[in-house]
């Protein structure tokens, strides 16, 4: 849609990956984590009811098999997939692999510690890496 932007705020914490069918996928800029969010490109939405039912279907369908396949690929413990929207109102989903042992385990990732933001070349290799992953899943129902 030519009106969807994404909250300068998000851009700020995060890089592009990738466009899948609905969402935009990104990379959030705290190499602590095996961690993804999608934000679907629709203009104006802060809830997941403010989906279209086709939409919602398909957002799930988007978080769970790249959830699953950077589960599978970072050897993860739990598979976190969350929708807050306290700081940003825009729709967006954190997909994030924790492992039993990282910083803030068994607690939630937000407000523990400092990010630690990629390197130039780990973000390069790991972008890389997270569009493979992306670009070897369907999206399609």
């Amino acid at each position: 849609m030519s009106d969807f932007v994404v909250d300068p705020r998000l851009v700020a914490d995060s890089y592009p990956i990738t466009e899948l069918p609905l969402c935009q996928l990104r990379l959030m800029d705290d190499a602590r984590y095996p961690w993804l969010m999608l934000i679907p490109r629709r203009a104006e939405v802060s809830e997941v009811y403010d989906l279209s039912e086709q939409d919602q279907q398909q957002l799930w369908r988007e978080a769970t098999r790249i959830g699953k396949a950077l589960k599978a690929y970072a050897s993860g413990d739990k598979l976190n997939i969350a929708s807050l929207g306290n700081m940003v109102a825009q729709l967006h989903i954190h997909v994030i692999v924790r492992h039993q042992g990282d910083p803030a385990w068994p607690g939630p990732v937000w407000g523990q510690g400092q990010a630690t933001p990629y390197d130039k070349d780990s973000l390069a290799a790991t972008k890389d890496r997270i569009l493979a992953l992306a670009g070897g899943l369907s999206f399609k129902g």
